[in-house]
């Protein structure tokens, strides 16, 4: 099987993780991409090897250092975050299309490094007071954590036009169809769409 890569990056908010596992529970033929991280397990039901690769900082440099990671990123400081190179052999062996959620240094990171294997999508909301209030929503941020997302969500969408395509998440419907067409055009016929299309 000739494997691909589908990334979804967006800044914090937006909708990827929600279309993500949408498109996860629709394709079989679609393995998602466990990352690696530095941070502790948020409660009792995040798993190791299911959610993330949890690793103590110590083990995260040494893979760094052997050049296991395809990219990686220093999130905060002192909060690693990459892709390991055998997640992504794992799921080719297992004949998977491999499907990313990741952040937009990482999305664009894995994009170079894969070029026409790899699909970019930047997921936007359509403008930044929706985005404070579904942070908001989440009920798990505070005025100073808010603040910093916020401070980073300009910083990121200033990436956007470096994606292949940019998928405006103003209803979630019809972004989940447009994303899962996506999907299907670019496994069956590896169609890349013009640089930063805007859907």
């Amino acid at each position: 099987m000739d494997g691909k890569l589908i990334i979804f990056s967006a800044p914090s908010g937006s909708g990827k993780t929600t279309i993500v596992k949408h498109l996860l529970a629709e394709n079989a033929n679609l393995g998602f991409s466990i990352s690696a991280c530095t941070r502790d397990r948020r409660g009792r039901s995040e798993q190791n090897g299911q959610d993330y690769y949890f690793l103590t900082p110590e083990a995260f440099k040494q893979k760094i250092d052997n050049n296991e990671f395809v990219e990686w990123e220093e999130v905060y400081v002192g909060a690693f975050y990459g892709t390991l190179k055998t997640e992504i052999q794992r799921l080719w062996d297992n004949g998977k299309h491999v499907l990313f959620d990741v952040d937009v240094q990482g999305g664009l990171k894995l994009k170079d490094y894969y070029g026409d294997k790899a699909l970019a999508v930047f997921v936007k909301v359509p403008d930044e007071e929706t985005l404070r209030q579904r942070l908001i929503g989440r009920g798990s941020e505070t005025e100073e954590s808010l603040s910093k997302r916020l401070f980073k969500v300009h910083f990121e969408m200033s990436f956007q036009d470096r994606f292949d395509v940019v998928l405006v998440n103003d209803d979630l419907e019809t972004s989940l169809q447009k994303a899962q067409k996506l999907v299907d055009d670019f496994v069956k016929d590896g169609v890349v769409p013009p640089k930063a299309t805007v859907i």
